[in-house]
């Protein structure tokens, strides 16, 4: 078999074990998806485990020195995983294989005696769901910043995420029960003085892994925290006057990465950027393509380690990356 038919063949085989191990694809619908017959996908996935692409759980080198990937890792400083999926899906499936894959990744990456942050949002949520069990030793999952607003205590919805996160890794769960953005910055000085809120923040402050969606204003689907009732009309005009593209936690970022000087990043109730870089592994999980001027902010700030990113955001991400 010549060079190039062996590289064909390896590539195809990763294709197949990431679709079936990492999104629980059946060998039908594989076969459907790459065009090809059923037994040919039976052959590539005892190729995958024959050559060392799938151990366990996929095992991909070849990935990590694919163009795609070494580009965007080398470029950002990042390890990247990027998420196949077919032309003309819907938001709704990229967002969903996106998170079933970042779940496995996070399993991965977890660990006994680690404190795991979680980012509230449509991500998390779909992560949340797509969890496998991992009974872990002495874990703490926290929230890593408030999700009340004047219409919500935000507990339904962050909580739920949460004790996902909880009953999947046997973890200790810490809430936040506080605004995502408060009033007036003085308000929040004296909330961060209460013992109780202090104490989750002692929590937060020995994260290990964080795991977060990104915000973005210009989201085709709108993130939670722009359609749930968080913003005011003022809100709203000063995202656009300091060019706001995106925000992690509800702490508010322009394209350039920068969070400095924006009026609405004294009343978040998230870890500011400096304390988000203290945190050894910092998961970024992104599924659409109107989040990429978010997710090109989000690099620049250096608050991702590791990120997942749909496949079709990914090409687009290190087109511009080729850019002069």
């Amino acid at each position: 078999m010549s060079e190039d038919a062996n590289a064909t063949r390896s590539r195809d085989a990763l294709r197949a074990a990431q679709l079936y191990y990492l999104q629980d694809r059946n060998m039908d619908a594989i076969a459907n998806e790459m065009k090809i017959s059923r037994s040919s996908i039976s052959r590539l996935l005892a190729y995958a485990r024959e050559s060392g692409l799938v151990e366990i759980t996929v095992h991909s080198p070849q990935e990590a020195a694919s163009h795609l990937t070494q580009r965007l890792g080398e470029r950002y400083g990042v390890t990247v995983h990027v998420v196949p999926t077919r032309p003309r899906v819907t938001e709704a499936e990229r967002l969903e294989r996106t998170a079933m894959s970042a779940a496995r990744i996070l399993a991965m990456m977890a660990d006994s005696n680690m404190v795991i942050g979680a980012a509230w949002g449509a991500t998390l949520s779909a992560i949340a769901r797509n969890l496998p069990r991992k009974a872990l030793h002495n874990s703490h999952v926290v929230q890593m910043n408030g999700a009340a607003n004047v219409e919500t205590s935000g507990i339904g919805y962050a909580g739920e995420i949460l004790d996902r996160f909880g009953r999947a890794f046997d973890a200790r769960v810490h809430y936040f029960p506080v605004p995502a953005l408060f009033d007036d910055p003085m308000t929040k000085q004296a909330m961060w003085r209460e013992r109780s809120v202090r104490s989750v923040l002692d929590v937060q402050a020995r994260v290990g892994l964080f795991v977060f969606g990104l915000g973005s204003p210009k989201a085709d689907v709108p993130s939670h925290v722009y359609a749930g009732g968080y913003f005011t009309a003022d809100d709203m005009h000063t995202l656009a006057r300091y060019d706001v593209v995106g925000d992690c936690a509800t702490v508010f970022y322009r394209g350039d990465g920068t969070p400095d000087g924006i009026p609405l990043n004294g009343r978040s109730s998230g870890p500011d950027f400096e304390a988000v870089k203290r945190i050894p592994h910092r998961l970024c999980v992104v599924s659409s393509e109107s989040k990429l001027d978010a997710l090109r902010g989000a690099l620049r700030a250096g608050i991702i380690t590791d990120l997942v990113v749909e496949e079709t955001v990914a090409r687009r991400l290190s087109a511009t990356v080729d850019a002069p």
